[in-house]
């Protein structure tokens, strides 16, 4: 069936008009402009606000050394390079930057992506095609999802961290499929939660599959260095098959990452269509995250603090009474439900100095809309009580939550 012009301007036009009605509600609290940043704080509208929206988990944005690696690699390579990587964009940067990444992540070999979106849809589309399966859990972030639409393999999802439901799919999948890959979040970006990876590195093993594991959000989060999910659950190195993330969160820079067996990087480099096809990194993104891989592993003191940091919020969320799933992570869903009251609850907390992001369906399941706070370690406990202390005032003006419960 043909879709006419007047179709497709109608959609535009029905997107429109919801947009149109939130902003004149003054619910609209995307693409807001951060006009300067000091720490944890940003200003907005010539105010500053405590930021709870920022990926920065280590707090290593507007760290001294990351800017100024940053500038020598201006200084001497320029803004730009000269092409793809696989022509003549690859500098001594990027290959050193490679290096660095699958020392961090204890594999033979990692290969630098322009986003963490593309690594994701590069590497599944180029390694899985017709004939092949990919297995996916039901909340992975939309780069997997994409990848594996695009990748033309049959696509199953599995229900959330359910090994029951891998298992019957990778069982009823044996003979049927050339390739099976199984993919996952290390940790999931809106429910703050940890893959079940050693359990799914058995069963990968026992039905003769691959498994990819997105880093994204536990990257300098998770173990007790923040090297990830592999020393997280004291993993050998190279268990894992596949580790993908991001140069963009804890990592301030720009860029995505793959890391695996030197002969799969090897693969990529040469067929991902996302690495051969597109212009490689410029020299300060390349620089920033080489230096930040250094400053992880020597301030060992970020990791805990942004761990301390976690524990005192979620603490004091749960005392309110908000609902904040089973998360581990840097990421704290504070689920409210309906779509109004998680705007208005939003709205109140900006009024009061806090910046926020709500969370509203399609990333979300329908009546689960939330608040998705991130935790940094750059975060002061007077920031954090500050943050409480407003979601408590706002819940209890929005019926969200009852009083403060009290020991006895």
């Amino acid at each position: 069936m043909s879709v006419s012009r007047n179709s497709l301007q109608r959609r535009i036009d029905a997107f429109s008009s919801r947009l149109s009605k939130v902003k004149n509600d003054d619910l609209y609290f995307y693409l807001q402009q951060v006009d300067a940043l000091d720490g944890a704080r940003v200003e907005i509208g010539g105010r500053w606000k405590v930021i709870f929206s920022s990926y920065s988990y280590l707090g290593l944005i507007t760290h001294p050394r990351i800017n100024a690696a940053a500038n020598r690699a201006t200084d001497a390579f320029g803004t730009g390079t000269h092409g793809v990587r696989i022509l003549a964009g690859t500098t001594k940067l990027h290959v050193d930057l490679e290096s660095r990444m699958a020392k961090f992540m204890g594999t033979e070999d990692a290969i630098a992506f322009s986003s963490g979106f593309l690594a994701n849809v590069a590497t599944i589309g180029s390694f899985v095609g017709r004939g092949d399966a990919v297995i996916c859990d039901k909340l992975s972030h939309a780069s997997l999802v994409d990848g594996c639409r695009l990748s033309g393999a049959e696509f199953i999802w599995f229900d959330h961290n359910n090994l029951d439901d891998v298992e019957r799919i990778l069982a009823d999948a044996k003979d049927k499929y050339r390739g099976k890959l199984v993919i996952v979040d290390a940790v999931y970006s809106m429910d703050g939660d940890v893959a079940p990876v050693p359990e799914l590195i058995d069963l990968v093993n026992k039905y003769d599959a691959w498994l990819l594991v997105d880093e994204a959000h536990s990257l300098g989060v998770l173990g007790e260095t923040g090297h990830g999910i592999q020393e997280y659950f004291g993993l050998p190195a190279g268990a894992i098959h596949i580790l993908t993330g991001s140069l963009s969160k804890t990592i301030p820079a720009v860029g995505g990452y793959v890391a695996g067996k030197a002969d799969f990087i090897s693969f990529l480099r040469h067929n991902a269509r996302g690495f051969v096809f597109s212009a490689a990194l410029p020299p300060a993104a390349v620089a920033a995250a080489r230096e930040a891989f250094d400053i992880i592993e020597e301030e060992k003191w970020r990791i805990g603090k942004l761990r301390r940091n976690i524990e005192r919020f979620v603490g004091g969320l749960n005392e309110l009474g908000y609902n904040t799933l089973n998360t581990k992570s840097s990421v704290i869903p504070i689920v409210i439900g309906d779509e109004e009251t998680t705007l208005r609850l939003t709205m109140l907390l900006h009024n009061e100095g806090i910046f926020i992001c709500p969370i509203l369906p399609p990333a979300v399941p329908p009546k689960t809309c939330r608040l998705r706070a991130n935790v940094l370690a750059s975060h002061t406990d007077e920031d954090i009580d500050f943050a409480l202390e407003c979601l408590e005032r706002a819940g209890q003006q929005l019926g969200v939550i009852g009083a403060r419960r009290t020991a006895v």
